[in-house]
């Protein structure tokens, strides 16, 4: 079985980040994706607050960009998934297993990201693929000339609303409440685009069709008063679930399943650390996962010299 200081779970901006400066820092490193490098960044179409690209940038591009960084500077990404990890004793670290094949490590960086969460509405699972989406960048073109449904009210939702009524012919906005969520600038953006609409105070309840969709059902939540809204297409975005089903039991986390760290970055278990979408924290942006990918490798770094008897403090930086 291969050894290594740091194993890092997940290649999105923050599992990136976090090689980079790993392997920067001399040690033994390898990052585990079951999927493409780059995680949320591969479903934006355009990321315009990441410093450094004042006209933005797209975000298939930017992951292109951070995957061709890091393994440029010597990260090994090898595409398998995780699907046991098996803690040792604090000088052997842990053993993670995929249906590959199982690697031992000092430490441990849990960078696994999260998914689009689901409304759990009937129509919903039946239909996903022939008008239920959670990707306007994936899927958008595919709606050009027709009558699209978005759920939501976050910035996620407000952005892809835009994105799609360059396709749609009118894009409607379902929220439950009487205001979106969203930041200003989304806001505006939203109210100045003519094929827009909001339908406030009213859920989803079920999506019909039969071999792809063909409306919505509402549910007022002052009233309970349903009505049918026709429709083409149905997006989604209520949120993010954690990849982290695989690691319950392994380390604290919240009743959503996002993981509980300190200050540093460190899991309730020593030697293991989270960052980035997986983690609990009030903010999920591609900087500020990349800041906390860099935190968790210093943070890691400082454990594994700690455990050859090398240690340099907690104040111990890397270059630049």
């Amino acid at each position: 079985m291969a050894e290594y200081d740091l194993i890092i779970v997940g290649a999105g901006p923050a599992g990136l980040s976090a090689g980079l400066y790993a392997v920067r820092a001399g040690m033994k490193t390898i990052a585990l994706e079951q999927a493409s490098c780059g995680g949320q960044m591969l479903l934006t179409e355009i990321v315009e607050n990441y410093p450094g690209f004042p006209q933005g940038i797209k975000g298939q591009l930017l992951a292109e960009q951070f995957k061709a960084q890091a393994a440029g500077a010597g990260l090994r990404i090898i595409n398998q998934g995780v699907k046991e990890i098996i803690p040792l004793d604090l000088t052997t670290g842990c053993t993670v297993k995929t249906d590959e094949a199982s690697y031992g490590a000092k430490s441990l960086i849990l960078a696994c990201g999260a998914n689009p969460k689901r409304l759990a509405i009937p129509g919903e699972e039946r239909l996903i693929g022939r008008g239920v989406s959670y990707c306007a960048t994936c899927d958008g073109p595919l709606f050009r000339g027709r009558q699209i449904i978005v759920v939501g009210a976050g910035n996620a939702a407000c952005e892809e609303a835009l994105f799609l009524s360059k396709f749609a012919r009118r894009v409607t906005l379902i929220h439950r409440r009487s205001r979106l969520r969203a930041d200003k600038v989304f806001q505006e953006r939203l109210k100045a685009e003519p094929k827009i609409d909001f339908i406030w105070n009213s859920r989803v309840i079920e999506i019909v069709g039969e071999a792809k969709v063909s409306a919505v059902t509402l549910e007022d939540v002052k009233t309970a008063r349903k009505k049918s809204v026709s429709c083409d297409g149905v997006f989604i975005f209520v949120g993010l679930k954690p990849n982290t089903d695989f690691i319950k039991g392994l380390v604290d986390m919240d009743s959503q399943g996002f993981i509980l760290t300190d200050e540093n970055l460190q899991s309730s278990r020593k030697g293991i650390f989270a960052c980035g979408d997986c983690r609990l924290r009030p903010l999920r942006q591609v900087v500020t996962a990349c800041g906390e990918g860099a935190e968790a490798a210093v943070a890691s770094y400082n454990y594994v010299e700690e455990l050859k008897g090398t240690a340099y403090g907690k104040d111990q930086t890397f270059a630049s």
